[in-house]
């Protein structure tokens, strides 16, 4: 489930929000290794400025070698309260998961993945 403040643009993310004090909605690609953000008063100009953002963005990569995606290590850490790492423990023991298995059901299930 795919939530909807999150826009796809030519395959590459971006996440929307309105910005109240530019009165604006605001686009900023997520994942790249660097900054493409992007504004406008309606939907289809969104997409619009979209694009010629993440064109430039692009555009910049290729002319300086660098890769446009971050790369993921499928690693990180999460901070907890130590009552809920019990209970999650005690969870993933009774159905015979390990406690990692157990969060990375628990995460795809709430992003709508698998």
């Amino acid at each position: 489930m795919m939530s909807k403040n999150i826009i796809k643009i030519n395959g590459y993310s971006a996440v929307v929000a309105y910005d109240a004090e530019l009165d604006m909605l605001r686009g900023e690609f997520v994942g790249l290794n660097g900054g493409a953000d992007f504004y406008a008063t309606n939907i289809a100009d969104l997409h619009k400025e979209a694009e010629v953002s993440l064109n430039t963005f692009l555009a910049v990569c290729s002319e300086q070698g660098i890769e446009p995606m971050k790369q993921f290590s499928g690693k990180f850490n999460a901070r907890i309260s130590p009552e809920l790492h019990e209970k999650l423990v005690l969870v993933a023991t009774a159905q015979g998961k390990s406690l990692n298995d157990l969060v990375c059901q628990a995460l795809e299930h709430e992003v709508g993945y698998a």
